[in-house]
């Protein structure tokens, strides 16, 4: 037994340090592996595919427009602004009056639509706006405050195509020249077609007038809000037959500010007009409730030290007679005053007049 126990002694003793050698090792091993992914030499490279995925870059997305990745974080300060119901509808009722005034003012078969409503910035709107293009300052009088209307110059050449009584179906050539007097009236009384009716359009929310303030073809001197401000751009595509472009109208929000809470509905008429059931029901409910009434006999004004020095037994002198006029107020507000008297065992006030309240 002593033999076989001096055995196993000496086999423990030689299997500790592989053991231990085996941990270190392991350790080693582990610590190499983190050395080398953290110095990116672990061997793989990333492919280009996977580095626009990484990005948000991808090379099937129309406009390369990312819908995830490190460019999805960064372009989510972008969409992070509240949506405002009411004025999809105010678009929506804009595009339906202005295909009919724009047919009206070109003679020919306009057809406007509705491309989008976006939130964006107002800077990174400035430097998006492909040039050459005409930008109209315009003001909203009962909200005081500015928006912007922007023509690409496909549609500029359209219009004045058609006013001019251009061949229909001719290609038409966009150059970079700056517009004539010409082109900048006759898109001009374009734009004011347009203010018309989206003053028109917004008549059933909020009565406004748009009025014509400047034409700029340069779009730092059409700055109307600071770079950082959010503001709401609306595109619309105008047709007018095989010609056309695109309209976009940008509301800075803080022109929208006075009326946000009535843009903010979910359905027209949600806080218009009056609700005739719920005014009959309070003034019903209002004539049955029962409120405090004090009959002031004497107001009088004494030292704090005097009121602290009152014990029990100590006697108020009133400076009121039964022919002095006794005040009823509600609420603190005086309301009627009248003689203090009796009936039966209840003291009573007889109303003689009702008091003057000035003031809201």
């Amino acid at each position: 037994m002593a033999e076989d126990e001096t055995a196993e002694t000496v086999a423990e003793a030689e299997a500790a340090p592989a053991a231990a050698e085996t941990a270190e090792s392991e350790e080693e091993r582990l610590a190499r592996e983190f050395e080398e992914a953290a110095s990116g030499n672990d061997g793989r490279i990333l492919s280009q595919n996977e580095i626009d995925s990484l990005l948000g870059f991808d090379a099937n997305d129309d406009g390369g427009k990312g819908r995830g990745g490190i460019r999805a974080i960064v372009n989510s300060a972008l969409i992070s602004y509240e949506r405002l119901p009411m004025l999809e509808v105010v678009f929506d009722r804009l595009v339906r009056m202005l295909t009919t005034s724009l047919r009206n003012f070109t003679s020919d078969n306009v057809e406007v639509s509705f491309e989008s409503i976006t939130a964006i910035r107002f800077g990174d709107y400035l430097n998006s706006i492909p040039l050459p293009a005409i930008l109209s300052v315009f003001r909203a009088v009962e909200w005081d405050n500015l928006g912007l209307i922007t023509v690409d110059s496909a549609l500029i050449y359209s219009v004045v195509d058609v006013l001019l009584g251009g061949r229909r179906g001719s290609t038409m050539r966009i150059e970079g020249r700056p517009y004539t007097t010409i082109e900048r009236n006759l898109i001009e009384r374009l734009i004011n077609v347009v203010l018309a009716d989206m003053s028109a359009a917004f008549e059933p929310v909020a009565p406004v007038v748009f009025t014509f303030d400047r034409i700029e073809t340069n779009p730092r001197f059409a700055t109307i809000a600071r770079h950082a401000n959010a503001a709401i751009l609306c595109k619309l595509r105008v047709d007018l037959g095989d010609r056309g472009g695109e309209l976009e109208l940008l509301l800075p929000y803080a022109t929208l500010e006075p009326v946000r809470k009535l843009l903010l509905q979910m359905f027209m008429g949600e806080k218009f007009g009056r609700d005739t059931i719920w005014e009959n029901h309070l003034a019903t409910e209002l004539w049955s409730t029962d409120v405090e009434i004090e009959a002031v006999l004497d107001q009088q004004s004494m030292p704090l030290r005097d009121v602290v020095a009152w014990k029990t037994g100590t006697t108020l002198l009133l400076n009121v007679t039964p022919n002095n006029s006794i005040e009823l107020r509600c609420g603190g507000v005086p309301m009627v005053a009248g003689k203090m008297g009796r009936i039966g065992n209840n003291i009573a006030v007889r109303v003689d007049r009702t008091m003057k309240r000035t003031g809201g």
